[in-house]
């Protein structure tokens, strides 16, 4: 429906006139400066089918995906469960997607009608479910390389709950191994385009202890990664859930929603304290308010997504989140909202 609004001039007008904020908390990061920090998470739009919806309903950034080397149909259905009184989604959809080839004619097609978008792309790399964990590093690559022109931003994917054993990727030889095939895919393009590398960030999961985490964010960064994307989905679930949700909670599947946006903002605070200043992490999980997104940032998060914010909220919730951010900073003692990242953490 996105898609089609957004295709339309008029509707397309009608769209940034409901839905785009008026305020500006411009982020620099990874050479573009982003109108404000907050953007779509990967798993709404997997093929890049609304760019300019997005755009036009405010967002600073999409994330696209998770893109899989070979087309997959993903997980039988029902395969998403939404429960409202938590304000969860459970999902085991299994990266459903069309596939890097047809995602990157599409994405071609696209640029050469309507033009490069004006916000940046990025693109959530996963790997596809017939591909063994030793070939792993090849099937990002492939992807990296098929999409590297239209992508701005690659995030590697080692943290989805439902494809199997694809967490085992977050351990240092899988991690290492990814990085450096998508390293060398990224060198051999810029040096073929003449343009620069592009940058590529690890998304983790939740499912782990302080330890481990602060293990994994100092590798990739070690081995090339230039930023974290903290959380992924869990399969942990509420202690105490509403009786009417515990069905949905019973599903197997990741979790996302307002149950996880404690965790993911102490995931955040803990990277932040361990990595130093410098190095960007993005925040995602559970933001639904622009108190959410500002706890993330003041945690130590450059920039924050949403996915499940947008089911249950719509979206207005770029808008609320934008200009709920301009209140809390004209708030507070700072005067860029750069400033207020890890604020919390000092």
């Amino acid at each position: 429906m996105l898609r089609l609004l957004s295709g339309n001039p008029i509707t397309r007008t009608v769209l940034k006139t409901l839905y785009k904020p008026r305020r500006k908390l411009p982020v620099k990061l990874f050479g573009h400066t982003y109108a404000h920090p907050f953007g779509l998470a990967a798993g709404m739009d997997k093929n890049a089918k609304a760019l300019r919806g997005w755009e036009a309903t405010g967002l600073a950034f999409v994330e696209i995906g998770g893109v899989t080397m070979l087309e997959q149909g993903g997980n039988p259905k029902p395969r998403m469960f939404r429960a409202s009184h938590a304000q969860a989604l459970v999902n085991r959809m299994g990266f459903n997607n069309d596939g890097s080839e047809k995602i990157q004619a599409a994405l071609k097609n696209h640029f050469s009608r309507h033009g490069r978008p004006g916000v940046p792309i990025w693109v959530n790399l996963g790997k596809s479910k017939i591909t063994s964990l030793d070939e792993a590093p090849m099937d990002y690559a492939t992807t990296m390389e098929r999409l590297w022109a239209y992508g701005d931003v690659f995030v590697v994917n080692v943290s989805s709950p439902n494809t199997p054993n694809l967490r085992e990727l977050q351990g240092d030889e899988g991690l290492q191994s990814i990085l450096m095939a998508c390293g060398n895919v990224n060198e051999a393009c810029s040096k073929q385009s003449g343009v620069p590398r592009k940058p590529v960030l690890v998304k983790v999961a939740p499912d782990m202890t302080s330890e481990q985490l602060i293990h994994i964010a100092e590798t990739a960064k070690s081995n090339g990664a230039d930023g974290i994307v903290v959380s992924n989905t869990t399969i942990e679930r509420p202690e105490h859930p509403d009786p009417r949700d515990s069905a949905v909670f019973s599903q197997q599947g990741g979790m996302s929603g307002q149950p996880l946006r404690d965790r993911s903002t102490a995931m955040i605070r803990k990277v932040r304290q361990a990595v130093g200043v410098d190095w960007p992490i993005i925040g995602v999980g559970g933001i639904a308010s622009a108190d959410d997104a500002w706890d993330k940032l003041a945690a130590g998060a450059t920039l924050v997504q949403a996915y499940s914010g947008f089911v249950f909220e719509g979206p207005a919730l770029t808008k609320d989140i934008v200009n709920g951010l301009h209140k809390r900073l004209e708030a507070s003692p700072y005067t860029t909202i750069e400033q207020v990242v890890g604020s919390s953490t000092d």
